[in-house]
């Protein structure tokens, strides 16, 4: 059905308002897809250099109307080109009449043609005008439309794609000989008898096969003749002939087999008393043995330790002891137990380098240098392992999380898979002797996967109990088409999994195939959710912006996590969320030159050329996703049978096509500012032949928390902890002039809060708001809890939404751990549907009773990073330089970069003059810029609620807390103790006074 011009569906209300921007006169106007109600729609209107946003509501009649303040007349229309037709004229209550209609963007397309692509479908034209949603579907597109609502995970692709073909273009013809009067469905039996052509052959064969066995027990047997089917009515027939006769076969074969059995046994005398079966084992002769108390080996590492040389260090994990040997001298054995270990360090400049603090009488801090980072890494992580064993914690502070990727080029796999699963290969791979530690939680997502469900999960449960012993359990496992993603869990982490969700998200051939899309898994694990989502985009080296919408689209519509988050996309719903699969970004490289630096393993070099990375420093894809630093070879497109060489040239009909090698296959993450979480490797299998792309794998070490109980709390008498909102400033990317309120959500609430309208605004910048809230229009937050052991491991999710249409201007995350002094200010970006939208900050104060205030150190508080020295503290202005692939590969992305000058609302930052040029020199009058304009930053008198005292990021630190040189205090570990407020020794930007952005 064809669609109006101005009506634009689903399109971001940023894109909705650059496009009025770009038609720049009074009266140009679309409509969308309201963000805020599903069914509803939001007529966009420019006039005076500012979008206008009106919300279209259907009544309980179907009829249409443009919401309206109280006591103004309603006007109802029954589509929405009735609607849009009234509105052309003047007086009807807009700010002006709809005169210029803004047409949609030219389709840039879908797939590409370098990998699978499913059959063509046609699409019938239809010259009725386009109505809203009252009007009534065609037959056709109803029956479509269910189609596509069913979970189809299973189902072979070829199938949909003929029923797609049907219901598309045969359907119709139908319908239309059904109403002439026809009683079959010519194009219905055609379609099906296609479709089970396989399954024709399959009968035959299994037919053939049953009579056969029949014949040998004198069981008579229904023989078919082979009659070749004419027309696909008689195609039809002759199978549904075939079924019934193997449905008879089956159900009195075994009958028949047994009864001629027992004959043969009676009529030649060979009945004999069978042999006892073996007694079953008792329970007393088999001991089950604890999963986490599964005996390790000690591992001894060669070290290099200040003033006394080269020693050899032993981890005994099960003892829980340190066994330094020094080999020399009279000073034997020393062993250290895990309760004298106060501080390990680790040193950013130094990898292999560690410090431990032990608690003795030396009084000094031992540092070691071990023959690799590697070696480092496998020390530090026993030692957690040894903490966290002897620990005598009821629930786990850290998690060891493994995540796999792998796209199987529509292949079975070979028989093992442990390679991928102990993260063997290249890359940053672990040690060996920590390579078969068993981690707490296994999520593998796969993509172009042969095998069913079951047979899938079956395999990769066999190839870990092969090595761990352990019998895992399946949390989940998600298909769409042929993509997988299975989670497991270690069997003692079963009871502490809950709220599972599953969903899926169709990509492909405008968002209706499930070729390409993505998969998702979440749960809470204690007090913590986790996300999973495994995802094949868009292929082809120049779809680059597809595969970003690909992205947005599943950041929107993938529906996991708890429902009251239906506000935030999924990178704000999880406390972690891990992201993996076929991304298919590629190099952007003549092929020679890829393969020469890849045998160099110049890969630093080659990140410059990578799509995915260069789409992430441009803030276009993966907003604040992190991904280790890659050290291995790109995974795609090898030679099947062999990890020798790439294959690269595809030769197909329309001519010979080259898929450069690239590295498609990622794992990225994203998790709750403040958290714990560490990859601890990144790398992919170079043993695993059966597929074009090797399987890549990834592992973390997540911090945890536990369903926290306070019984205090239940007393109502007793005093309890209250979070007060001191006031709020945010920058908004937008062209509306509309009065908004903030939305406040936290799991340590009992519900989502709301503040007032906001009481200061203004516009000096044009496509950005300045907003402000004081103190009398926040909250006050009280939280469901008031022990600060509760609260510090708690965030607050912000949302800016518009009073007119309550559509979202900006979300972000705010966490509490540092926010527990007296009055803290927090910053942060706002972001939404995944593109940066502004940035915001605000004063907080958190009381919390004294008697409440105790907290307990975890296990990961254990490990400290020590700061690189000499380098002093890193700007948080993003220098942004010109991709050249000689030059080293783009600098990180954090979440506290600077991209767009007109967020800076505060004073002190860095700003790029131009994007070729160095920072300069900070002077007054400050001046940023915002493309080739200067603006100037004016000084404006102070306010109340902010001051010059230092802020709370809400990025997580870039140091620790670095240890002692000289003395040491020894600290004895309790359950219980009273810790003096954090101090953020991460990146600090200073406030000045708040102002606004003023044209020069």
């Amino acid at each position: 059905m064809a669609m109006a011009a101005w009506y634009h569906r689903d399109i971001s209300r940023v894109h909705a308002e650059d496009l009025l921007a770009r038609a720049g006169r009074d009266g140009s106007y679309l409509v969308r897809d309201s963000e805020s109600v599903p069914g509803a729609y939001a007529l966009c209107l420019l006039f005076q250099r500012h979008v206008h946003t009106y919300r279209i509501l259907p009544d309980a009649d179907g009829l249409l109307a443009v919401q309206t303040t109280q006591g103004v007349q309603v006007n109802c229309f029954r589509t929405l080109e009735d609607l849009v037709l009234g509105y052309q004229h003047p007086h009807k209550g807009l700010v002006t009449p709809l005169l210029f209609a803004v047409p949609r963007d030219t389709d840039t397309g879908d797939e590409s043609s370098d990998d699978e692509k499913p059959s063509p479908v046609p699409v019938t034209v239809n010259t009725v005008p386009f109505t809203g949603a009252p009007a009534k579907p065609a037959p056709h597109t109803a029956f479509l439309d269910k189609l596509q609502e069913l979970n189809t995970s299973s189902t072979a692709g070829e199938v949909i794609g003929l029923l797609n073909d049907y219901l598309f273009s045969e359907l119709p013809l139908d319908i239309e000989n059904v109403h002439k009067g026809a009683t079959t469905l010519c194009h219905l039996k055609r379609t099906l008898g296609t479709a089970c052509q396989g399954l024709n052959s399959e009968i035959d064969l299994t037919l053939s096969s049953l009579e056969t066995l029949a014949k040998v027990f004198d069981h008579p047997s229904c023989s078919l003749t082979n009659t070749k089917a004419q027309g696909p009515e008689m195609e039809i027939d002759s199978l549904l002939c075939k079924i019934s006769a193997l449905v008879s076969l089956l159900s009195s074969l075994e009958k028949k087999v047994l009864k001629a059995l027992q004959d043969a046994v009676t009529n030649h005398n060979l009945a004999a008393q069978p042999n006892p079966p073996p007694p079953e084992p008792t329970p007393s002769s088999v001991t089950p043995v604890k999963n986490h108390d599964r005996q390790l080996p000690v591992h001894s590492f060669q070290v290099k330790m200040v003033r006394y040389g080269r020693q050899t260090v032993s981890v005994d994990v099960d003892s829980g002891v340190l066994l330094f040997d020094r080999k020399a001298g009279s000073f034997g054995i020393e062993r250290v137990s895990h309760d004298r270990i106060l501080q390990i360090v680790k040193f950013q400049s130094s990898p292999a380098k560690v410090c431990l603090v032990v608690d003795s009488h030396h009084s000094t801090p031992r540092e070691m240098t071990f023959e690799s980072a590697r070696k480092r890494d496998a020390f530090c992580q026993l030692l957690q392992l040894m903490k966290t064993r002897h620990s005598q914690l009821s629930e786990p502070d850290v998690v060891s999380v493994f995540v796999g990727t792998w796209n199987m080029g529509g292949s079975p796999p070979p028989r093992s898979l442990q390679t991928w699963v102990t993260c063997c290969g290249l890359g940053h791979t672990p040690d060996e002797s920590t390579a078969l530690l068993p981690h707490d939680i296994y999520a593998l997502g796969t993509q172009e996967n042969p095998q069913g469900e079951r047979e899938w999960t079956e395999h990769i449960k066999a190839t870990l109990r092969s090595y761990t012993h352990i019998d895992f359990k399946q949390v989940a496992v998600q298909s769409l088409w042929s993509m997988r993603l299975a989670v497991f869990v270690r069997p003692e982490h079963e009871s502490r999994i809950s709220h599972v969700n599953t969903a899926s998200v169709r990509t492909g051939l405008g968002n209706t195939l499930g070729n390409k899309g993505a998969v998702g898994v979440s749960f809470l694990f204690g007090g913590t959710s986790f996300g999973f989502v495994n995802c094949h985009l868009t292929s082809g080296s120049e779809k680059v912006l597809r595969r970003n919408q690909n992205f947005v689209d599943i950041l929107r519509l993938l529906s996991l996590g708890e429902k009251q988050l239906g506000a935030f996309d999924i990178s704000l719903r999880f406390t972690h969320l891990f992201w993996c699969g076929d991304l298919n970004y590629r190099l952007d490289l003549d092929v020679q030159d890829i393969l020469k630096h890849v045998s160099k393993r110049e890969f630093e070099e080659l990140m410059c050329a990578d799509q995915l990375t260069r789409e992430r420093h441009k803030r276009k894809a993966f907003l604040n996703f992190k991904e280790e630093k890659i050290a291995f070879p790109p995974t795609y497109r090898y030679e099947r049978g062999s990890r020798d060489c790439y294959l690269w040239q595809k030769y197909k009909t329309s001519g010979v096509r080259v898929n450069v090698p690239s590295w498609c296959d990622r794992i990225l993450w994203k998790s709750y500012p403040e958290t714990h979480v560490f990859c601890t490797a990144y790398g992919c299998t170079d043993d695993i032949f059966t597929s074009d792309h090797s399987p890549v794998f990834a592992t973390f070490d997540v911090g945890v928390t536990s369903q926290y109980s306070s019984k205090t709390d239940l007393n109502s008498s007793v005093e309890k902890a209250w979070i007060e909102l001191e006031g709020i400033e945010a920058i908004v990317k937008t062209a509306s002039k509309a009065k908004f309120f903030i939305e406040f959500y936290s799991s340590c609430l009992e519900e989502t809060r709301r503040s007032s309208e906001n009481d200061s605004q203004s516009c000096d910048v044009p496509g950005f708001l300045k907003l402000g809230w004081s103190f009398k229009q926040l909250p006050k937050l009280l939280p469901i809890m008031s022990d600060m052991e509760f609260l510090q491991d708690q965030h607050l999710l912000l949302s800016v939404k518009s009073c007119d249409g309550f559509e979202s201007y900006g979300e972000c995350c705010v966490a509490l751990r540092s926010l527990n002094g007296a009055s803290e200010q927090f910053e942060t970006f706002l972001s939404h549907r995944g593109e940066e939208m502004g940035s915001i900050r605000g004063r907080v104060r958190i009381h919390v009773p004294k008697d409440r205030r105790g907290t307990r150190e975890k296990v990961y508080d254990w490990f400290h990073f020590e700061k690189d020295p000499g380098r002093g503290h890193m700007s948080p202005a993003l220098t942004r330089v010109q991709i050249n692939r000689s030059s080293a590969a783009p600098p990180k992305l954090t979440p506290s970069s600077y991209t767009n000058p007109a967020y800076f609302i505060f004073e002190g930052v860095s700003v790029p003059r131009r994007v070729e040029e160095a920072l300069p020199q900070r002077r007054d009058p400050q001046v940023i810029w915002s493309g080739n304009e200067a603006l100037q930053l004016p000084k404006i008198s102070g306010r109340q609620g902010f001051d010059r005292r230092p802020c709370r990021s809400s990025s997580p630190p870039k140091t620790l807390l670095p240890y002692l040189h000289r003395q040491v205090t020894p600290r004895h570990s309790t359950r219980n103790r009273l810790r003096n407020p954090k101090t953020n020794t991460g990146v600090k930007i200073l406030f000045k006074t708040p102002y606004c952005l003023r044209r020069t």
